[in-house]
């Protein structure tokens, strides 16, 4: 019996996500998945995120019942007994002969043939094992200690350690939370008639939480609509969208670190007048940035904004910062098993260095927004005092108070903006429905 196209190409992405550092969103969204059966797309990102999901629990589960390390398993046999035992334990729709069945197959694809007894044995003995996805969440649900919310989340304890000092416990549970669920699917209405349209090609939509213009997909794919191929529904996260929105208006907008351009985009429409000059650092993803940002009005440079030479200066600029990343390990996250503490320090003084550079190119009176989907300390307000600290020239604006001005205009649509980060804006993964990002904007006063 042939293995399933699923299950092969869950496993050449996850392999390639370990041997390559190469991304699954990405990889799920090639042409080869595309390639695939709608159930087949469905069922290979239900494998991939869930194994990169849980990728240490599944080791420890694994690890009770192989007969040897875990260390000395080459890639190939340790990604298929992951696939193996993810099935297993967590899809209750797959029968397990199945599950088994085909991992061992996959282990004598990869031509490790002789690992294939192995796999097969510490599989059947799984079979006895796994435990119900009810027990997992009390698990999670009734961690005492960050220790024990990292193991029962499938958390590096690390990070855990960090984000509940900085946050408390509870706050870091409903990240964990919210990083081992299936993340929501937001969109931004690029025309008003979009969302009947939408409607009418079956996609139940429900408002978001920030802005007029957002909307999160409840049912339905969205990809497959006309209104979306035409590019009249963008899918963008809400802090994505909420970012941009806190741009504002103005007759000359930096962008310094744009693609992949959603951010970009959405400036675009909110300044149809205005002209946008679009950084990116690497040659491809300006290109994929010049395909995507269908604007008249955008102009893309491939530069290091470090050196970037633009003549006069911006009203308005904005630096979304590369970043780790840790506020969006619910759609990346394969993230959490790359990032080191040790990283936090050396993405800072990048940080620092872009921000520093993208101040010079702020025009008197003008604003620049700096923001990062990380939820580290490091990368947020540290980040911007040190900053200020070496620029008199600029102060820090209020951010939430800032947002008012958004609302009055009916473009903010949020209860409440009173915010416990001072000057800052976060949003926090599980308490908001979406990414986490920090946000602050300063002003050149001389």
């Amino acid at each position: 019996m042939p293995i399933s196209p699923a299950r092969t190409a869950a496993f050449d992405i996850l392999l390639r996500v370990e041997q390559e550092d190469s991304y699954a969103s990405e990889l799920l969204h090639s042409t080869r998945c595309a390639e695939l059966a709608a159930p087949d797309q469905g069922l290979t990102t239900e494998l991939v995120m869930g194994v990169l999901r849980w990728r240490s629990l599944l080791d420890a589960t694994i690890a009770k019942v192989a007969s040897q390390p875990l260390a000395r398993l080459d890639r190939e046999v340790l990604t298929a007994l992951r696939l193996g035992a993810y099935q297993l334990g967590w899809l209750d729709r797959v029968p397990a002969r199945a599950a088994i069945h085909e991992s061992v197959e996959l282990v004598k694809r990869a031509r490790k043939r002789s690992a294939a007894p192995f796999a097969n044995a510490v599989l059947r003995k799984l079979t006895d094992t796994s435990i119900s996805s009810e027990a997992r969440r009390e698990l999670l649900a009734s961690a005492t200690n960050p220790e024990a919310l990292a193991t029962s989340s499938a958390h590096p304890s690390w990070l855990v350690q960090r984000w509940a000092s900085q946050y408390g416990l509870e706050m870091a549970r409903h990240i964990c939370m919210y990083n081992q669920s299936v993340p929501i699917t937001s969109i931004r209405l690029r025309a008003p008639s979009a969302e009947e349209e939408l409607r009418r090609d079956g996609i139940e939509i429900s408002a978001g939480s920030f802005l007029r213009d957002a909307r999160r997909i409840v049912a339905g794919d969205v990809t497959k609509t006309k209104a979306f191929t035409e590019g009249r529904v963008v899918i963008q996260d809400e802090a994505s969208q909420l970012v941009a929105a806190i741009v504002g208006q103005g007759k000359r907008v930096l962008d310094c670190c744009a693609a992949p351009g959603g951010k970009t985009w959405a400036i675009c429409d909110r300044n149809p007048e205005g002209e946008v000059v679009a950084v990116e650092l690497h040659r491809h993803r300006a290109e994929i940035l010049r395909k995507r940002v269908l604007a008249k009005n955008v102009r893309v440079t491939n530069a290091d904004i470090r050196d970037l030479r633009a003549g006069q200066p911006f009203d308005r600029v904005l630096v979304d910062a590369p970043c780790s990343g840790t506020g969006t390990i619910a759609r990346n996250p394969e993230i959490k098993w790359r990032l080191k503490a040790e990283d936090l320090g050396d993405l800072h003084g990048r940080q620092l260095a872009i921000l520093q550079s993208a101040m010079k190119q702020v025009a008197s009176s003008g604003r620049l927004i700096y923001s990062t989907c990380s939820l580290e300390r490091e990368e947020g307000e540290g980040v911007v005092e040190q900053a200020m600290q070496d620029n008199q020239s600029f102060q820090v604006l209020d951010l939430p108070s800032q947002l008012e001005g958004l609302r009055a205009d009916g473009e903010f649509v949020a209860q409440d903006v009173k915010s416990s980060y001072g000057p800052y804006l976060r949003t926090i993964p599980g308490v908001h429905l979406c990414d986490g990002f920090f946000v602050a904007m300063l002003q050149r006063i001389e």
